[in-house]
């Protein structure tokens, strides 16, 4: 321990409170929460830590401690909660892709409100429904809630476009057309209370409505609109289906079940509503090595709820996992009633938990086999290109170049890096082409690659780059043998790049192009290697294609205020913060106009009438 850090620790405050550890270049290591500040810290820089398995790595990089003091432990749990969201830790519990779920909005303040899918949260005048496990059964629920209640499907505010008519939507009868008043504000409004009860888990009047309207329909003998109704009664029992378990009694409930193995661990959630069990959602936990139960249903428990809009009164825990009661109070501030953390000891929920313990024993049990499956793969894949193109070494950093243009418009490049088979996306880079004339991609391929090899270096120089100054075992470019021979060009200027390996791969046939061979070597189409190439150049493309297109938004935008009177570089800056794409700028009526910061009234009507007398609105 230095003496600064030494000095650190005997300052440190008694009370409850929130800590963060910083490493050398100011960044957060770890953000902790205490009943006792000085005595929860100095437990980390005692000999043996406080015997998690990462704890000597995280002191090690420990430059300085912050501190922050609260009146109580609900408030630190507040704290910490915020500060592992902003700085994401990297020593912290965390829930893997957990920035965002998947969620119903319904935009209840609209005049014709939408019903649509949306990973925002907690926007005013927005009702939302979730978290979903995943995006594909949100998507799936909209299918059929807007099969049965047609709900307007297009964007924005108002409903319809700017041609006046109807979209197709309500010709093939999902939707009633409110842009053209074919449907009264009252009785959209009646429409989409019914989608809310729907998803507030009440089907049964729905479905009891759906048999109805097909019986009247058929007693009439209008047997096509009958047979409609039965197609939409069978969407909504076939959705319903899905929805497990009846439990009449038991209320609203979350039921966690965790199982932990080593440094992973897996945590299913049974979201009960009204006494029916309404989905089931998966998680796996990172960061948890030497962690205890109690210690990850309350990271969990922050993580999860702190970013979902619907708290239940009731959290079904495991038996081990007791001590929450800091946990219960921070959530009930939260949901704004009371909240409790129970284990059952037996009944039904303590059934439901043992089953979600099950489920998530399962799902941590595939993840392992799917990992490990995936690994064999991978090393399958680079034994594989090591034989079929005759590599020195196994190709562990493999760099894949693409080059993108329009025409002669905003030429670009893009590098992707794997690392064992892995893509590395933090060493991704993207080239802005300088001295392309003309749409070569030979050229642009050439300058793309001197460029990235000019750059090696150690860290002590000022314009060191972590994966420029990696050298890479194989290089894969995009194209032929014209492409191949610019990528082998620009390598000879470069000394140190004698070894690496160079190939082409050709999008036609598939053909990897060596050099010093006139014919291309062919691998099998379902061998791991040439699926290894493929994703190489899909990824490869995908960067390229996307830097383009920004890069191309960034120009029309730049056109586009070079002809605007009363817009000068600043408010050029606050418009294009605030709409983020041309298209959304042109669409804008005047009202959104002047809603945009730095841009008054008066100027934004002047904008609006340039727009539409140049006819870009």
């Amino acid at each position: 321990m230095t003496r600064s850090l030494s000095e650190q620790l005997q300052s440190l405050p008694t009370a409850p409170g929130v800590y963060l550890f910083h490493g050398e270049k100011g960044d957060v290591l770890y953000v902790g929460k205490a009943k006792s500040l000085r005595s929860r810290v100095s437990s980390y820089f005692r000999r043996g830590g406080d015997g998690r398995p990462g704890i000597p790595q995280l002191v090690e990089r420990v430059v300085e401690i912050e501190t922050i003091v609260t009146r109580n432990e609900v408030e630190a749990l507040h704290l910490e909660q915020n500060l592992v969201k902003r700085h994401r830790p990297p020593f912290n519990i965390r829930l893997r892709d957990d920035k965002s779920f998947p969620y119903v909005a319904v935009t209840v303040e609209d005049e014709y409100p939408r019903v649509m899918f949306t990973r925002e949260r907690h926007r005013r005048g927005v009702l939302y429904f979730g978290p979903f496990a995943n995006a594909k059964k949100v998507r799936s629920t909209l299918d059929v809630l807007n099969r049965v209640f047609r709900f307007r499907p297009c964007e924005g505010p108002k409903p319809g476009r700017r041609s006046g008519i109807p979209c197709l939507d309500y010709h093939i009868d999902r939707c009633y057309a409110p842009c053209v008043g074919l449907i009264s504000p009252a009785d959209y409004g009646a429409l989409i209370d019914g989608v809310i009860e729907f998803l507030s888990g009440h089907t049964d009047p729905i479905q009891e409505s759906l048999e109805r309207s097909m019986q009247d329909a058929a007693d009439d003998q209008r047997f096509e609109e009958a047979a409609r109704y039965r197609n939409r009664l069978v969407s909504v029992r076939h959705l319903l289906e899905r929805q497990a378990a009846d439990l009449p009694g038991e209320g609203s409930a979350d039921v966690l079940g965790l199982a932990l193995e080593g440094d992973r661990a897996a945590v299913q959630v049974f979201p009960l509503r009204s006494g029916r069990m309404v989905d089931r959602h998966g998680f796996h936990l990172e960061g948890v090595a030497g962690q205890d139960e109690a210690a990850l249903v309350e990271a969990f428990c922050l993580e999860y709820y702190g970013s979902t809009p619907v708290i239940p009164p009731l959290i079904v825990v495991p038996p081990a996992a007791g001590g929450l009661q800091a946990v219960a109070d921070f959530l009930s501030e939260l949901r704004g009633a009371r909240v409790e953390l129970r284990a059952p000891a037996r009944g039904e929920k303590r059934r439901l938990q043992e089953l979600a313990s099950e489920n998530a024993r399962l799902a941590l049990s595939s993840e392992a086999r799917a990992r490990e499956t995936g690994r064999l793969r991978r090393i399958e894949a680079l034994e594989e290109l090591r034989e079929a193109l005759n590599l020195e070494s196994l190709p562990i950093r493999i760099e894949c170049f693409d080059v993108s243009n329009l025409q002669e418009a905003s030429p670009v490049a893009s590098m992707v890096v794997f690392r064992d088979g892995m893509p590395l996306k933090a060493h991704y880079r993207k080239f802005s082409l300088r001295t392309l004339s003309g749409q070569s991609d030979v050229a642009g391929m050439n300058e793309a690659l001197t460029r990235r090899f000019a750059h090696l270096g150690s860290p002590g120089e000022g314009d060191f780059d972590e994966s420029f100054a990696a050298l890479p075992n194989l290089v894969v470019v995009d194209g032929g043998k014209p492409q191949l021979g610019a990528a082998l060009e620009a390598l000879g200027k470069a000394p140190e790049t004698e070894r690496i390996a160079v190939v082409s791969l050709a999008k036609r046939e598939e053909e990897v192009f060596v050099p010093g061979f006139s014919k291309p070597v062919r691998l099998d189409r379902h061998s791991p290697g040439l699926q290894l190439l493929q994703r190489l150049r899909d990824e490869a493309h995908r960067f390229a294609i996307g830097y383009h297109r920004q890069r191309r938004s960034n120009e029309s935008f730049t056109s586009l205020f070079d002809e605007l009177r009363g817009v000068g570089p600043a408010r050029r800056r606050a418009i294009l913060t605030h709409f983020g794409s041309p298209e959304r700028f042109l669409a804008a009526s005047a009202e959104e106009l002047a809603a945009a910061p730095g841009l008054p009234e008066k100027t934004a009507r002047q904008i609006y009438a340039q727009l539409h007398k140049a006819g870009g609105a």
